[in-house]
């Protein structure tokens, strides 16, 4: 296709036909210049292709496919090259259905462990879900089908979504909420990004121009086309001068009368729309469905939807290695909790796949090798414990060796469109789970949930498995898991709390209609609980292996563009497994809030017993920097730093300190100019004797402070903290004459 060609052919009822959406899926097509129709469907955690006899709202009526682990079990593999092996699973299945674009990842962060959306999102760090979301994009577009990239951006509250605006200032909105889009727009080039419905400041983001056209295109340099997510435009014109390309799902003919009458009245520029027109056309051009309708291995597909879990779960808690539980050794099993017969394997709302083998852990268990009775315990649709039903488990329980109790949340109170009130489990499986941890010192808890939730009842238990939502294989994962078939790897991307009341924003989440104030800043997630030195359920990359994992030999090689750290991990037990390395920095050169750790780069390494493995984390200027809203840039200031390797933000195993030279431009001298600064540069520091001391000392200036001199023959004030603390003004004030002070002024720029 010729873009410029196609583009000046085209009408402006069919220019405004190709920026509103049809029939709730696809683009229009235009049959006289032979443009294609594409086709949309969502897909973060797998494909949901509604059936063609489907309702437009019939989120459940879809086509057979993979469901895969929700994104919040996918991420806590830490596993970039996995990451973009689901990927390419997901594309090859677009692909086989003539999909051309899938609705996905979803990589807003995790500011609070109410967000309904959160377990469809990455982590509460904007590296994480940056490198995660980037390798999942590489992935399905290498199959030649499109993604779009969503929510764009600050979606972190699902109550008011349509209106409400996320308030933050712009070092917190670049630092953490746009960061993982930049990461993902430069390394992954998606072909599609898609507005969310809030606001940002006060600003629509579908309207918003700051951030479609001025950070989006113009700083990160994107390409691709940029989309509303359904329902969020409330100004179609508005939005196409803002930065917008694509309506969705659009309104008929409605929004093809809003553009023309926009054009015609002059409220929207005809070479503006051209602009929105033109990404559509590469849109068009680039990502054409399959010419015909494919296959694919679904048994193949489900055992990678198996490997994916398998490598995600995370053993948050194992006391006395309670766990694995060897199907020769375990005794007598029992296993509690009606989510093992009805499991929640994925989310509600868009992301709801229609399964092509779903294995429960009850169906599942037969080929685990163990042998185990089964107790429903409670009714999962409801709240109010079921005496008879708790009763006749607590029997069960207290003659068997060991205990597995199933937990979680009933799909009504997870899904996008709604936050959560609280991170309780149902009060009937809490009650239970309490009473039958005093009762079997062998209880072990296996979630199924979207986020973090509290244990009240966590001393009580022996061992905690989090399963979040692992897709169709919940079943065969699990008990890969619990017997020790697969060594659990996986780690958390989010901090669990000990309380809601101890999250930053519980105060203010969700409390003004209009506003969410993001008044906790920078300091999210592990980033406030680790700087305030408070007590967590479990910190942000926690996760216990089978095996024990030993780092040594840090070395750290720097220069004015990052930093090259180097270390060994070595396995001193007896399994083989996989160690997630976290390199966090903390940052004591700036004069700006920092915290107390920032995590600036990871991976993950299979490590076989024994086995030592070098590690290679590269660090760039960027890694180093913050955003100064004064200059409106990012800055990496010369000074102290600390490099940290740890295997979560708490368990931290090597770590050294370093003296970063950014070679940045000295600041200019100014009247504003503190002594401390000038003391201690040794240049500023002799040119401030030569020009204001000197002149003092050999002149009629013997009450100056500068006059002084200690037993050294140095300037008393230099060694004085109160006039240290002064700026040069202020040095005027107290008697010294100005003209010496501009001099210094001067001489000491003109030198820099």
């Amino acid at each position: 296709m010729d873009i410029e060609k196609t583009l000046a052919a085209l009408t402006l009822p069919e220019k405004a036909a190709l920026v509103s959406g049809k029939h709730n899926w696809y683009t229009a097509t235009i049959d006289r210049l032979g443009l294609p129709v594409l086709m949309m469907t969502d897909g973060p955690s797998g494909l949901r292709k509604q059936d063609s006899t489907a309702g437009a709202n019939d989120l459940n009526n879809s086509v057979r496919a993979i469901t895969y682990p929700a994104a919040a079990l996918s991420a806590s593999t830490w596993n970039q090259p996995l990451m973009q092996k689901l990927g390419e699973h997901l594309g090859a299945e677009a692909r086989a259905e003539q999909v051309s674009l899938l609705l996905g990842p979803g990589v807003n962060l995790k500011r609070s462990p109410l967000g309904g959306r959160n377990f469809e999102y990455l982590s509460e760090d904007p590296l994480v879900a940056g490198k995660l979301g980037s390798a999942y994009v590489q992935g399905v577009q290498s199959q030649h089908v499109g993604v779009s990239v969503k929510h764009f951006a600050a979606n972190n509250r699902e109550n008011q979504r349509f209106t409400a605006s996320s308030d933050m200032s712009q070092r917190t909105l670049r630092e953490l909420y746009l960061r993982t889009f930049e990461i993902i727009v430069k390394a992954a080039h998606p072909a599609t990004l898609m507005t969310s419905y809030n606001r940002i400041n006060g600003t629509l983001n579908s309207q918003n121009h700051r951030l479609l056209r001025s950070i989006l295109r113009d700083e990160w340099g994107f390409h691709g086309a940029v989309m509303s997510d359904w329902g969020a435009v409330a100004n179609h014109a508005a939005a196409l001068r803002a930065g917008l390309d694509l309506e969705m799902p659009g309104k008929g003919q409605a929004s093809i009368d809003e553009v023309i009458r926009a054009v015609e009245t002059g409220e929207l520029d005809e070479g503006t729309l051209d602009k929105s027109v033109r990404h559509l056309l590469h849109l068009l051009r680039d990502w054409q469905a399959a010419p015909e309708a494919g296959s694919y291995d679904h048994h193949e597909h489900h055992e990678f939807a198996r490997k994916m879990a398998d490598d995600g779960i995370v053993l948050l808690q194992n006391k006395n290695n309670e766990l694995p539980l060897k199907p020769a050794k375990a005794g007598k099993v029992v296993i509690i909790g009606e989510l093992a017969a009805n499991p929640r394997y994925q989310g509600a709302g868009s992301s709801h796949v229609n399964p092509s083998e779903l294995t429960t852990p009850l169906e599942a268990l037969k080929d685990s090798g163990l042998t185990a009775d089964y107790y429903p315990g409670y009714h999962l649709n409801e709240d109010e414990t079921n005496d008879d039903l708790a009763q006749e488990a607590l029997n069960a329980a207290e003659k068997a060796d060991h205990v597995i109790v199933f937990a979680g949340y009933p799909a009504s109170a997870e899904s996008e469109g709604f936050d959560k009130s609280s991170l309780m489990l149902p009060e009937n499986q809490t009650d239970l789970i309490g009473r039958l941890g005093k009762l079997n010192d062998h209880t072990t808890v296996v979630l199924q949930n979207g986020s973090a939730v509290e244990m009240p009842w966590i001393h009580t238990v022996a061992a905690v498995v989090e399963t979040y939502l692992a897709g169709e294989a919940v079943g065969e994962a699990t008990w890969d898991i619990i017997t020790g078939r697969v060594n659990p790897s996986g780690h958390l991307t989010e901090t669990f709390p000990a309380r809601l009341t101890d999250t930053p924003m519980a105060p203010t989440f969700g409390q003004d209609p209009h506003h969410e104030y993001y008044s906790e800043g920078i300091f999210m997630g592990y980033r406030y609980y680790d700087t305030h030195e408070m007590h967590v359920l479990f910190p942000f990359g926690h996760g216990l292996s089978y095996t024990t994992f030993e780092y040594t030999n840090l070395n750290v090689n720097a220069d004015a563009h990052g930093a090259t750290v180097t270390f060994d991990v070595t396995n001193t037990g007896d399994l083989a497994g996989q160690a997630v390395p976290q390199l966090y920095v903390a940052n004591h050169a700036s004069h700006a809030p920092m915290p107390t750790k920032e995590l600036r780069a990871f991976t993950k390494v299979a490590v076989a017993p024994g086995e030592t493995v070098p590690v290679t984390l590269k660090l760039n200027r960027r890694d180093f920097s913050w955003w100064c809203e004064r200059n409106h840039r990012w800055q990496a200031d010369t000074g102290d730093y600390e490099i940290m390797i740890g295997a979560s933000s708490r368990d931290m195993r090597l770590q050294t300190k370093l003296t970063m030279d950014f070679e940045n431009s000295p600041a200019p001298i100014t009247p504003e100019t503190y002594l401390t600064t000038i003391v201690r540069d040794p240049e500023l520091l002799a040119t401030f004797k030569e020009t204001v001391i000197k002149p003092l000392a050999d002149g009629d200036q013997s009450g100056n402070p500068f006059v002084a001199t200690d037993a050294n023959g140095e300037a008393s004030a230099l060694q004085d903290r109160m006039f240290l603390n002064m700026p040069l003004r202020a040095v005027v004030a107290l008697g010294t004459p100005y003209d010496l002070i501009h001099r210094f002024i001067h001489e000491a720029n003109h030198a820099r």
